[in-house]
């Protein structure tokens, strides 16, 4: 886990080696089999994954008042644990754009979910050269799944 400040100089350093950074960021409350077909999908686009976690404060804003599940600090420490992802930051806004703006990815990916004209900071990512995919969605596979399915298997009646 590394602030954005200090990651933004090591990004550049790694840049000037001509070595591809790959950026996409979510809430990662929950792991799951999707995030993990994610991640590694989103690798392969370049040579460093830098993930942006939203904030506590930031899934609280996004998902409700009884998000985020795991605290911001663990999700990190979950994700950082991952052997496909080299830097994991946090990012406190409802969306990445300024992140997206400060570490100046080369590639910006997100699921498939999303169009790539509608992700958050491709006009940047574009701006700057860089490239932006959109990587298949798994269906089915998502934290809010999760829960609700522990919710109806668990439930006290």
């Amino acid at each position: 886990m590394i602030n954005s400040q200090k990651l933004k100089l090591k990004l550049l350093a790694l840049q000037k080696k001509k070595k591809k950074i790959v950026f996409t960021n979510g809430c990662f409350d929950i792991l799951h089999a999707g995030h993990i077909r994610y991640l590694k999908e989103a690798k392969k686009w370049g040579d460093v994954l830098v993930i942006a976690l939203n904030s506590d404060v930031s899934v609280h804003k996004i998902k409700g008042p009884k998000r985020p599940i795991v605290p911001q600090q663990e999700r990190a420490e979950v994700m950082a644990a991952l052997e496909c992802v080299d830097f994991v930051t946090f990012f406190n806004e409802d969306n990445p754009h300024r992140i997206i703006s400060d570490l100046k990815p080369d590639i910006l990916v997100k699921g498939g979910d999303w169009k790539p004209s509608q992700i958050i900071g491709s006009d940047i990512v574009l701006k700057n050269g860089g490239k932006v995919k959109s990587i298949r969605y798994h269906k089915g596979k998502s934290t809010t799944h999760i829960i609700q399915k522990i919710l109806k298997m668990y439930v006290i009646t």
